[in-house]
């Protein structure tokens, strides 16, 4: 089992920041692996903390920055205003959403929510509208355009990450875009908005898989390998995305999507894979 952790760390890794669904992929992935086993969504939400810290590290000057920055406004040191403090405000705000969502349908999300037809079609379906929000939206806006009403959108459409094959960064980069936000700073903001969430959702699983050892197909240890090497492969990919993002177009990751959300509808189709 510590080969099969050791390969869905490194997908973890590859697949947590690019808008292709890293949950989607360790689901399948895991079916091809030697133990042809679902990882589960306790596995999937601790390897994420090894991205998530991939992108306090990357961030630390600014994630600094904003914390600092939104104490300080409470106790009238700087402006409320303040770019930083406002962005505390909107990462809070919309945090909201999906840890109401994710606590109240954490069965469903355990359950339901892993059926293979799910993932294909929903790998679909968002990257068409991905494809859609980057190729009308204005991208005139940058981060100091933000605001509450944005992030509470922002915030309501990182919920929907909760399916697999959404796409945390994906979703919430969707709705950036479609409120006329820059590549970079969609992505960007999308990041910082997940790190609360992630490391909420994954501290939670983690403390269940202490007080339940059977919650998870794999023991401490591989677990820990996965999540060192999510850690490790993101914070490379995270420097990649920012760079391409500077220039080049979302239009190769709705391509991949499509093209296996349709390999998959047509596996299932051949009883080659199990919805479940």
């Amino acid at each position: 089992m510590l080969f099969d952790a050791i390969i869905l760390g490194i997908v973890q890794g590859l697949t947590e920041f690019l808008p292709i669904s890293s949950s989607a992929h360790l689901r399948i992935f895991g079916e091809f692996l030697p133990s042809a086993v679902d990882p589960g969504a306790t596995f999937t939400a601790i390897t994420q903390i090894g991205t998530e810290l991939a992108v306090v590290v990357y961030f630390w000057k600014r994630i600094v920055r904003i914390v600092g920055q939104w104490f300080r406004s409470l106790t009238g040191a700087v402006p409320r205003n303040d770019p930083d403090a406002r962005m505390g405000w909107i990462v809070i705000i919309g945090t909201i959403p999906i840890g109401v969502l994710g606590f109240l349908f954490q069965d469903v999300i355990r359950d339901t929510f892993r059926n293979l037809w799910l993932v294909a079609i929903v790998l679909i379906v968002f990257g068409l509208l991905l494809g859609a929000a980057d190729a009308l939206g204005r991208r005139t806006r940058n981060e100091e355009d933000l605001t509450y009403r944005d992030g509470l959108l922002l915030g309501l459409a990182q919920s929907l990450a909760l399916i697999p094959g959404v796409s945390r960064s994906g979703a919430t980069t969707t709705a950036g875009l479609a409120l006329g936000y820059t590549r970079p700073a969609a992505a960007e903001v999308a990041f910082l908005l997940a790190v609360p969430a992630v490391f909420g959702s994954g501290l939670y699983e983690l403390l269940h898989a202490i007080k339940d050892p059977g919650s998870s197909v794999f023991n401490g240890f591989e677990t820990a390998v996965a999540t060192g090497l999510a850690f490790v492969v993101g914070l490379a990919v995270i420097a990649f995305l920012m760079q391409y993002l500077k220039r080049g177009s979302f239009l190769p990751f709705v391509i991949y999507r499509v093209v296996l959300g349709i390999v998959l509808i047509i596996l299932l189709s051949l009883g080659v894979l199990q919805a479940y």
